[in-house]
């Protein structure tokens, strides 16, 4: 293998199970709450939003879920996804340490956003919904649901955060012809979005304001149910199929991560590549360190509250123990659209309170600074979002200059940025900014929690 850059997997070696990793913590995660009772919610109480199939995955207590054949037939057309060894990158750097990243930008849409919603897609269909909303920040989430829709002959509605409505026309056009409709959040088709516009007739939106919207839309609607493409425990089950993947071309490697590495917003992406090795970590099997990077501008893990809140911002949703900075929360308009979201996955919070992984905040400019390096190297120009983990990819990678350690970090790449171009204009102008969060307006929207 000396030399080698990528390490590829035959269609024969996709997994077949998406793998939970609740029954092997060391405690289960909070319930969620009815925020009427405070009990733990029921499925009737999902049941308006979500179909039965994705309650049960939502709750489930098995170690391993099965993907339908259905599922796995839509999967082949990228699955599975490279790993690749940047040695580019790693000469640049100048540093004795080994930089893999399991490349997700292969599938349909340019993301791993599609290893939940052809799933979601196809139970829904399964079950006779024939309308699906959506929110969606930069729009690969949207963009995969529309074309999950497409595939499965659903409607598909998505609200798109204003700000990144206006930054990326692109993804509005990709969500468009797979056939989805598409509004700017916060709009006037919802009471939700009429009431963030009669307050601020100017806002740049926010992705707890276009949850709101699209929740409302599917509860008001028989036929329709609410998909969601981050957060929720049935969605980082299905990205599992990444760290599965990811587990086995390290085999081919003869190579172990001692540092695993992903951008987080709402948690996905990073739960559908680090989950799968924590359960070898806990089985004593590896030891690596687990570290999620998020946005100065919008940081949950780092410096958000631990604390049952609303998973939107007009309080539609039942409360997710996690750690938020409140539901009212409205981050600055960074070009990391996908981690704009003011909570964090109920699970990954609960496993970073358990002391099983470690969590930074990073400005936006060191972050395209790493995501040009990048790009100049192995010649992928990564999303905004998983510039985020690239930068503390670097991080590392030069303490390791220093230290003389040869460690193996792993990241994932989830996404390229061929439509998020303008953000990287504005890096290569010099019209880029770093936002971060003001003490002030964190406690302002602290004090909001329920």
């Amino acid at each position: 293998m000396a030399g080698r850059t990528k390490y590829l997997l035959d269609e024969d070696d996709l997994p077949t199970q998406w793998y939970n990793v609740v029954p092997d913590l060391p405690e289960p995660p909070p319930p969620p709450l009815h925020p009427g009772t405070r009990e733990p919610v029921g499925p009737d109480d999902l049941a308006p939003l979500f179909p039965q199939a994705l309650i049960a995955q939502e709750v489930t207590t098995d170690r391993y879920v099965d993907i339908p054949g259905e599922v796995l037939d839509v999967y082949r057309l990228w699955r599975p996804s490279p790993l690749y060894r940047a040695r580019r990158l790693e000469k640049l750097l100048d540093t004795p340490a080994r930089i893999y990243y399991k490349y997700e930008g292969v599938s349909p849409v340019g993301s791993h956003k599609p290893n939940t919603a052809v799933p979601q897609a196809f139970y829904n269909a399964a079950e006779g919904v024939t309308r699906l909303t959506t929110e969606t920040g930069a729009g690969q989430w949207g963009s995969a649901l529309a074309f999950a829709c497409a595939t499965y002959g659903l409607d598909c509605e998505v609200w798109q955060v204003r700000a990144s409505y206006d930054q990326k026309p692109y993804r509005k056009i990709m969500m468009e012809t797979f056939g989805a409709t598409v509004h700017p959040s916060p709009s006037d088709l919802t009471q939700a979005g009429r009431k963030v516009l009669a307050d601020h007739p100017d806002s740049t939106g926010s992705l707890g304001i276009a949850i709101s919207e699209a929740v409302e839309q599917a509860a008001g609607d028989p036929n329709a149910r609410y998909a969601l493409g981050s957060v929720l425990n049935h969605v980082l089950l299905h990205q599992t199929v990444i760290g599965e993947e990811a587990i086995k071309q390290f085999e081919l490697a003869e190579d172990t991560p001692d540092v695993i590495v992903g951008c987080t917003g709402g948690g996905s992406n990073f739960g559908g590549l680090v989950f799968p090795f924590l359960r070898e970590k806990l089985a004593g099997r590896i030891s690596p360190e687990i570290r999620a990077v998020e946005p100065a501008a919008c940081p949950s893990l780092t410096r958000g509250r631990y604390a049952y809140d609303f998973g939107d911002t007009a309080g539609l949703t039942p409360l997710l123990k996690m750690h938020t900075l409140g539901h009212e929360f409205i981050p600055d308009p960074i070009h990391a659209g996908g981690l704009r979201y003011h909570g964090m996955s109920p699970l990954l919070s609960h496993i970073y309170e358990l002391g099983l992984l470690e969590a930074i905040a990073v400005p936006q400019q060191e972050c395209f600074s790493a995501g040009v390096r990048f790009a100049r190297t192995e010649g992928i120009i990564p999303a905004p979002e998983p510039t985020h983990a690239l930068a503390a990819c670097v991080r590392e990678a030069l303490r390791c200059k220093e230290t003389g350690e040869e460690k193996v970090i792993l990241t994932a790449l989830c996404g390229h940025a061929h439509l998020d171009l303008p953000a990287y204009n504005a890096y290569l102008t010099g019209q880029m900014v770093d936002n971060d969060l003001a003490q002030d307006t964190l406690e302002t929207s602290l004090a909001g929690i329920p």
